[in-house]
């Protein structure tokens, strides 16, 4: 399913319509209190950098493996870090040419609710 408010959610996602919406909303609390900087490197490839507390990085790989489990066309590599207080975390996303738009409005949406992002 593609819709103007969730691009991101394309026909090849497998995720019962019902559960989109919880998980856009883990995602939304993903980002809203952990994104510090979002590169959008090439069409197919984004750099999310996050950071909280410890234990942050497997609630991303979580989180990813799930997606992934319904969304086969994302490709996430989580690599982690100890900070001085909690983790920092990059999230590699990766995505075929065909689904281009579907990661542009994952970063995007990554942007929208990330109130500490640094250009």
């Amino acid at each position: 399913m593609t819709t103007t408010d969730q691009p991101w959610a394309p026909d090849a996602c497998t995720l019962p319509t019902a559960g989109r919406p919880l998980r856009l909303a883990e995602f939304d609390a993903l980002f809203a209190s952990a994104a510090r900087h979002i590169d959008v490197v090439t069409p197919t490839r984004a750099v999310i950098r996050l950071a909280g507390p410890r234990g942050l990085a497997a609630t991303v790989r979580d989180l990813t493996a799930r997606e992934t489990a319904c969304c086969s066309f994302f490709t996430f590599t989580v690599t982690a870090a100890p900070a001085a207080v909690g983790e920092e975390v990059s999230l590699h996303v990766d995505v075929p040419v065909e689904y281009a738009h579907v990661l542009r409005a994952l970063a995007e949406r990554a942007a929208s609710v990330a109130p500490r992002i640094a250009a």
